[in-house]
């Protein structure tokens, strides 16, 4: 049986392909107050400047691609069981060929029902508009976990997390809860490999290894040494 290894990505492993990240030292993302453009007051307030805001982040998007850590992770499926939590609401990991992949935040292109939750629409190209309805009738919204909202997914995390032999955390502050709270529920003292150029303040123990390097240097470099074993 192979061995399980569950990573959780963050906005760093993005950024090396051109993603920006959430928010900046200012709290603005892109330009925007995050309360604007990432809350549901923000979006019953003025939903169409919500929805222009995720129309272009989602064009950005589709104008890049995988980098070197996207792509080590997939090769990594070639010896382990490989789960990804991300944070992160693009589709790198799937276009680099990750098999079994949990948004944690959601997904920028998949729309969800206003009036149903359980109404999920994958989206074609990079709108979504006013007067684009769910089935039952209801405006669509991304599917999105806005500021404010609960984390559908992070039970399943969880459960993922505390059945990994492995476990990896890649280009994330560890401050964004609750997903940063992932790293408690691993086994105690498997060993927790941490990957950033900032390595985040982390309670110290011997089982954690700190990789001072971005996800693109540093990710290749771990995979290689566990796939020789």
């Amino acid at each position: 049986m192979r061995k399980r290894i569950v990573v959780l990505t963050g906005a760093g492993i993005s950024a090396e392909s051109g993603i920006p990240t959430f928010r900046d030292a200012d709290g603005l993302w892109e330009g925007h107050d995050v309360m604007e453009v990432a809350t549901p007051e923000g979006w019953k307030k003025n939903p169409e400047l919500v929805l222009d805001f995720y129309n272009q982040r989602r064009k950005a998007a589709l104008q890049v691609a995988p980098n070197t850590g996207h792509h080590a992770l997939v090769d990594l499926e070639k010896e382990y069981e490989v789960v990804v939590i991300t944070q992160n609401v693009d589709n790198l990991h799937e276009r680099a060929g990750s098999s079994q992949i949990i948004h944690l935040h959601g997904s920028l292109f998949e729309s969800r029902s206003t009036i149903d939750e359980s109404l999920v629409y994958n989206i074609e190209g990079w709108e979504l508009n006013l007067g684009d309805f769910c089935e039952k009738g209801a405006q669509l919204r991304p599917n999105i976990v806005w500021f404010g909202e609960m984390v559908p997914m992070m039970e399943i995390a969880q459960r993922e997390a505390a059945q990994a032999d492995i476990f990896m955390v890649i280009g994330t502050s560890l401050q964004v809860y609750p997903a940063a709270g992932l790293l408690y529920d691993v086994p105690q003292g498997i060993p927790v490999y941490i990957i950033d150029p900032s390595i985040p303040d982390y309670q110290s123990q011997p089982n954690i290894i700190a990789i001072a390097e971005p996800a693109s240097i540093g990710v290749p470099k771990l995979v290689g040494q566990l796939i020789k074993g």
